[in-house]
């Protein structure tokens, strides 16, 4: 059970500071495990072609943020979601549906998951850096920081490898960010 700490500015039902970085650890691990699945699903699909390296690169950086966040579960002993098994067949059917679909549309998938990653962690970072400087989390702040960094290079990457000239990019797009950001509601939570 979180410790409960004293908020400032906070609403009945709010979650507590504990809570809070208890959720936001919890959902980015989930987050990141997604991801990887992503990749291995449109790795599984396009791997060996001519963009398999961009996808390969993008995927190692993807292993890197869940080892981190793996990390933080162990030290802080925080509950992993139990929808890890739904996201591990949800990603690789993401990755791969839209893999399936063609280079372009593997990229739209790309930009659309990392602009809403981009969101939710600058969320979280605003979040972080609103709390008292006597319950400071500028280590896991930083974190953040750096992996949305990343995951605004990979939106790059995909806007520059034509994602946007996939078949039906604005209805493609909509509905991965609709499931990105309903995943992360019940990975918050579940």
């Amino acid at each position: 059970m979180a410790r409960k700490t004293k908020q400032y500015g906070r609403l009945p039902g709010d979650p507590t500071k504990d809570e809070m970085i208890e959720r936001i650890i919890r959902v980015d691990q989930a987050g990141e495990y997604g991801a990887k699945r992503i990749y291995e699903g449109q790795l599984a699909v396009l791997g060996d072609t001519k963009d398999g390296p961009i996808l390969k690169e993008m995927a190692a950086a993807e292993e890197k943020h869940l080892d981190a966040f793996n990390k933080m579960v162990i030290e802080r002993r925080v509950r992993p979601t139990a929808l890890t098994p739904l996201w591990h067949v949800a990603g690789f059917a993401l990755g791969a549906g839209t893999a399936l679909l063609g280079w372009e549309a593997a990229m739209a998938c790309t930009v659309a998951v990392e602009e809403v990653i981009e969101e939710h962690y600058a969320d979280q970072s605003a979040r972080l850096g609103a709390l008292p400087k006597s319950e400071n989390e500028a280590e896991l702040q930083q974190v953040i920081e750096e992996f949305k960094a990343e995951e605004i290079e990979h939106r790059d990457i995909g806007l520059a490898n034509d994602a946007e000239k996939a078949p039906a990019y604005p209805v493609l797009s909509a509905a991965i960010k609709s499931g990105s950001r309903l995943a992360i509601w019940l990975s918050e939570r579940i």
